[in-house]
């Protein structure tokens, strides 16, 4: 239905979304997930053709998104954060002229309009102006704007967000119901909701996929230790020695204290040991009561916290060993200037004692012209001496 290729989008220096591939079933709902900054809208745009990928392709339904754009948005219904209302129409208004956008005419459109205020849970107020809906309601709407016309594939960008506890759970479960019949990509920051509703997740990090998988095998991948709750009566206070009993136990910690005296624990162990029948054993023993005892579940939660600090770790490894070499080329460099600059120091040294031999030489050859020039002289001032005493 929905296939990412190799995508990848620059803003100047800036690389918002880097060389990413998914792809989507037709009728899976999956859940788009990262933290702010990290792509998600930047990708959900180009799906829908909003704005283009610097490289790579993107097909929807079949459709190339930036050669056939025109039928590729045909296939698809996009509801933003913040989602945009014209609040003096009536909801059925709205949702007419939605319609009128995507091209329907005539009973086709009035059918497609009644049917998404069906299911959209908004017949009771159909007929009410925009500005007067509450929060939930408002959010109804822009569904049923987004569904008018049955686009295959459906995008919601935080369709929960600001909403109160009620709303969301009514917003969920109409999410639940388009995945019957549509293929879904959710975007949230609620990860219990995501992991209620979807099938599969994406996780993005800086632009990059850091994960996909179902929400379950997310939590048992990223589970490193198995933790048990435990709600016991200890009026001995024998559980500060429990780990003296069962070695297996990593770590102990009171999470609260009860009002009918009982406390609750988590008992930490490695995750492959499962401390249950032990503590059942070793507990009456030490004069333990157990009230309540079960495994503590791992969350999407956890499983999303621990996979962005992995890349965000792996990362700033990356970083360092890119540092490394550019400080080894840095390193080459100066080794080569250094050997350079050392032959030129050897160059001219040999040229400098090549010239003082030359001058020491010319120093020799004079000193022995004049010892020469005085020893003549000499010779002849004899002569002169002899001479004259002739």
């Amino acid at each position: 239905m929905i296939e990412v290729k190799n995508v990848t989008k620059k803003y100047a220096n800036i690389t918002a979304v880097n060389n990413i591939s998914f792809s989507v079933k037709d009728g899976e709902v999956v859940g788009f997930l990262g933290p702010n900054g990290a792509g998600k809208t930047t990708t959900m745009n180009m799906i829908t053709g909003f704005i283009e990928p610097t490289a790579g392709q993107i097909i929807v339904n079949g459709y190339d998104i930036s050669k056939k754009p025109k039928k590729a948005k045909k296939q698809i219904g996009y509801m933003p954060e913040g989602v945009p209302l014209y609040t003096e129409f009536t909801v059925k208004e709205f949702i007419t002229y939605m319609a009128e956008l995507k091209l329907l005419k005539g009973e086709q459109k009035k059918n497609d309009v009644k049917k998404v205020i069906e299911e959209t849970g908004l017949s009771n107020v159909e007929n009410k102006l925009i500005r007067n809906l509450s929060r939930g309601y408002k959010q109804r709407v822009g569904l049923a704007g987004t569904l008018v016309g049955n686009p295959a594939v459906i995008i919601l960008d935080e369709p929960t967000v600001g909403l109160d506890p009620k709303q969301i759970t009514e917003i969920r479960n109409l999410i639940k119901e388009l995945g019957k019949n549509h293929t879904v990509i959710l975007s949230s920051h609620i990860l219990s909701e995501v992991s209620q509703i979807c099938e599969r997740v994406i996780i993005i990090n800086n632009g990059k996929i850091v994960a996909v998988d179902t929400p379950e095998n997310l939590e048992k991948k990223t589970k490193e230790k198995n933790t048990l709750l435990v709600t016991v009566e200890d009026p001995k206070n024998n559980m500060k020695t429990l780990k003296e009993k069962i070695p297996q136990i990593e770590e102990i910690k009171l999470l609260k204290d009860n009002e009918d005296n009982t406390k609750q624990y988590s008992i930490t162990s490695n995750e492959q040991v499962d401390l249950r029948k032990k503590l059942f054993e070793v507990l009456p023993k030490e004069e333990i009561t157990i009230f309540e005892l079960k495994k503590s579940e791992a969350t999407l939660e956890e499983a999303f916290i621990k996979l962005i600090d992995l890349d965000k770790s792996n990362s700033q490894n990356d970083d360092e060993i890119s540092e490394n070499s550019k400080d080894t080329k840095k390193n080459k460099k100066e080794k080569k200037e250094k050997q350079k600059a050392e032959k030129e120091e050897q160059k001219e040294k040999k040229a400098k004692e090549k010239l003082e031999k030359k001058q020491a030489k010319e120093n020799e050859k004079k000193e022995k012209h004049e010892v020469n020039k005085e020893k003549n002289s000499k010779k002849e001032q004899n002569k002169k001496e002899k001479g004259g005493k002739k």
